[in-house]
């Protein structure tokens, strides 16, 4: 017996009836509507998120490019402003070098023109020293002069002893005296 109902467990758990037809068709059908249902309100969810985040990432990473590619330009532009004033720098510098060789030049030109008018200065007053010097020795050999008069009056002699005193007195101031 027990056999018997071995193998009647057995042809049942293979034979398809109908409950076990109905059972599979709503179990499928429940596994249809679980799964929209999961669909609907996890999946669909979830999709959407990933899809903004992919979006957003995408975004991103196209406004990273974006930046990047504004960066370069703006990179560029700050190296040829920078070239530009390097080359500024140096025309302002070769500008200011040419006006101090200006300023120079002027400058040397003033001190000599006035180191000219100082050595002209100092011409004419050695010139007007030298005519005061010859006044002085005119004035000296007329005080010599008159006290030679003075001598000769005094004394009351003869032309030879006068004749002496004035050759005597000429060798006193110098034959220098009468050439200037």
């Amino acid at each position: 017996m027990l056999l018997a109902t071995q193998t009647e467990g057995l042809s049942r758990l293979f034979d398809l009836d109908f409950q076990l037809l109905a059972d599979s068709v709503l179990m499928i059908i429940a596994m249809f509507f679980l799964f929209m249902f999961a669909s609907h309100f996890l999946f669909d969810p979830v999709r959407n998120m990933l899809k903004a985040r992919q979006d957003k990432i995408k975004g991103e990473l196209e406004e990273a490019a974006a930046d990047k590619q504004s960066a370069q330009e703006s990179k560029a532009l700050y190296e040829e402003k920078l070239a530009t004033a390097d080359k500024e720098v140096e025309a302002i510098l070769a500008d200011a070098r040419k006006r101090g060789m200006e300023n120079e030049a002027r400058i040397v030109a003033a001190a000599k023109d006035e180191a000219s008018k100082i050595v002209e200065r100092a011409k004419v007053e050695a010139e007007l020293e030298k005519k005061k010097m010859a006044d002085e020795v005119k004035r000296e050999m007329i005080a010599v002069a008159s006290v030679m008069a003075a001598k000769i009056v005094q004394a009351n002699i003869d032309a030879n002893a006068q004749h002496e005193l004035l050759e005597e007195t000429l060798k006193e101031i110098g034959d220098s005296t009468w050439q200037s």
